[in-house]
């Protein structure tokens, strides 16, 4: 990380952000000129480097994106779907190969065949209703349909917040003592929900105790993990909720800014929270001395340009910074030293929109939901592969077992692994299902990892080694590449696993576990340390359909 980056770039403040502007370079041909980033190197005191360095790491700037059209979601659960080739045949009528890119993950992964196109997200269509998508979308809906549910009390899917609500609870926010709702909310035991699960009202109190003209509130919406769809819904269905929790998270600590980072793939998420931003603007519960009470803040939405390391939160500061979305050293930790230098809370979607009910019904309240070390609710991804996909909110500690069954209703067809918590979470036999309750702690104990609590059926009849070439290519393509380990290891790994799907290669049982533990142990970030949990996961638990693939002992 440079300091001096990170001043030069805060020179002009967020409303005049230099990430900002490399977008607004690419929209006419899908990746800013050499000139173009020259001039705003010099603009922003920085070098031309800096600037070509930063925008070549994403997929919506680098110039292989030049003049593409369309893009194919690739995540995991549409590969497992087996829906994406026919789609490719399909699009292949109306754009040349050249003009097709790829996302990951768009978010549908309850319907699968998902493509983006014109700024838009489709999912589930027939062929025959392509052609009107792209004679401007007659007759064909971009509205999203999935299930919503709940076990045990829904604080999230049940909060129904407009502009008339929020304006009973920002005028509970401000008569409201804020050491008070700082003890209220460590009280109530809430987690982080995007992976690591650590206390926000631990991570709040250090950045309140940070003496600066200056603090930030980010919300991390770039939620990358393949299977994932909750924050999205939160987003769209539920923004009130969302930018409340920030506005909580600023008041408690004194930040009059928040940052809301939403990924590119999800271009409906931008619209709506823009649209609940301006109504809170025009309503006067945002901007100075709100309702008079003395209380600043600010929103600013950013576009991000397809990354998944900016879901981490140091590449993610990196990016709104306009530096290439490198993970940070730590520490200092991003409470004491963030974004520009200064004190910033970065929280995913799901932790912040838990926050207004909180405020509205006390710590305790919460408290007294989930488990006895997992308080809360939490938000499960079911895809394609269930009956009924869609979203479930459970009381933390609930069994594995009543989501499958209960909410999902079994499988569509036969599958034999969960993959839990994106690229990085557990891979789970299905056999292991009843063994589990939905908190950190079962998971753990069960070598497993909740994570963001997307779930990816890996059906019966998919390889497994196939699955894993598939990881370890997701891993590669989006290391940041600043630490050895993950840059060369993962990239290694997934060439051995093609290779062996040939017969060209047998894999080694010795070097797969140096690799994976020199993963584990000399990675910078959870990106590469944490890959090799599904990765030992598959290897214990479907060792005899793997066994062919490996040389004799």
């Amino acid at each position: 990380m440079s300091k001096n980056l990170s001043e030069l770039s805060g020179r002009q403040g967020l409303e005049h952000n230099l990430f900002d502007r490399y977008g607004q370079l690419a929209q006419d041909r899908g990746t800013p000129g050499k000139e173009e980033l020259a001039d705003l190197a010099r603009e922003f005191l920085i070098g031309a480097a800096n600037t070509y360095g930063a925008t070549t790491f994403y997929d919506f700037l680098k110039p292989e994106n030049r003049n593409k059209k369309v893009y194919i979601c690739n995540g995991s659960v549409c590969l497992c779907a087996g829906t994406q080739d026919a789609l490719k045949e399909s699009l292949l009528d109306h754009f040349k190969e050249e003009e097709i890119g790829h996302m990951c993950c768009l978010g549908r992964c309850h319907e699968n065949a998902a493509f983006h196109y014109n700024g838009t997200n489709y999912s589930a269509l027939k062929k025959e209703d392509l052609p009107s998508v792209f004679r401007n979308n007659n007759g064909i809906s971009t509205k999203d349909e999935y299930n919503i549910g709940h076990i045990g009390t829904p604080v999230l899917t049940g909060m129904n917040l407009g502009v008339v609500e929020m304006k009973t609870l920002v005028g509970q926010l401000i008569e409201t003592d804020g050491e008070e709702l700082l003890e209220g909310i460590k009280a109530s035991g809430l987690r982080g929900r995007g992976g690591a699960g650590f206390p926000i009202g631990l991570k709040l109190q250090f950045c309140k105790q940070e003496e600066s003209d200056t603090k930030f509130v980010i919300c991390n919406a770039d939620e990358g993990d393949p299977g994932a769809f909750s924050d999205r819904y939160l987003l769209e269905e539920k923004p009130y909720a969302v930018l409340l929790g920030m506005m909580i998270a600023g008041y408690v600590t004194g930040a009059e800014w928040g940052v809301v980072y939403i990924r590119a793939e999800y271009p409906e998420s931008v619209e709506v929270i823009e649209q609940a931003i301006h109504q809170l603007n025009e309503t006067g519960l945002l901007g100075n001395n709100i309702m008079g009470a003395g209380f600043n803040f600010h929103f600013k939405v950013i576009k991000a340009q397809g990354s998944y390391i900016c879901g981490e939160e140091t590449a993610l500061i990196n990016s709104i910074e306009g530096q290439r979305p490198e993970v940070r050293v730590r520490p200092p930790y991003p409470a004491q030293q963030g974004l520009f230098n200064k004190p910033t809370i970065v929280n995913n979607v799901e932790t912040l929109a838990a926050l207004p009910f909180i405020l509205e019904h006390g710590g305790d309240a919460y408290a007294k939901l989930g488990s006895e070390k997992s308080k809360g609710t939490k938000l499960i991804s079911l895809d394609s592969h269930f009956n009924n996909p869609g979203i479930c909110e459970v009381e933390m500690g609930i069994p594995l077992s009543e989501v499958v069954h209960g909410f999902g209703k079994g499988f569509r067809k036969d599958v034999k692994a969960l993959h839990i918590g994106g690229p990085l979470g557990g891979m789970v036999p299905i056999h292991k299902v009843d063994d589990l309750t939905i908190d950190f702690e079962s998971f753990s104990q069960h070598g497993f990892l909740l994570g963001h609590a997307s779930i990816v059926s890996i059906p019966a009849d998919f390889p497994m080694i196939a699955y894993l070439e598939h990881l370890f290519e997701f891993a590669a393509d989006e290391s940041c590449g600043k630490c050895f380990p993950c840059r060369l290891g993962t990239k290694r790994a997934q060439e051995m696993m093609a290779k062996a799907q040939t017969g060209e290669y047998k894999l080694d049982h010795q070097l797969i576990d140096d690799l994976l533990h020199t993963l584990e142990i000399g990675s910078l970030c959870a990106h590469g340390g944490g890959i090799p949990l599904p990765v030992r996961n598959t290897l214990l638990y479907f060792k005899d359909e793997l066994s062919t693939y490996f040389a004799e002992a």
